[in-house]
């Protein structure tokens, strides 16, 4: 959904990350949990871009963008 609220690629998200983007779509589809280094390395391009992270509340985590300043 992060990727996706950024309008990125995969292309996009592995060049900001370097992940490969075989990597992130085995790990968007399920077919992969992802290593603690490459999903370290996408939450901080994510984040980097601006996307939020948000919590568990009760209806279940999600993503938001920073407002732009």
């Amino acid at each position: 959904m992060a990727r996706a609220a950024l309008n990125w690629t995969l292309s996009d998200l592995a060049n900001a990350s370097g992940v490969h983007r075989n990597t992130i779509s085995n790990f968007e589809t399920e077919k992969y949990a992802g290593s603690a280094e490459a999903l370290t390395a996408i939450r901080a391009a994510l984040e980097a871009a601006g996307v939020i992270f948000v919590a568990e509340n009760g209806e279940g985590p999600g993503v938001r963008l920073r407002k732009a300043r």
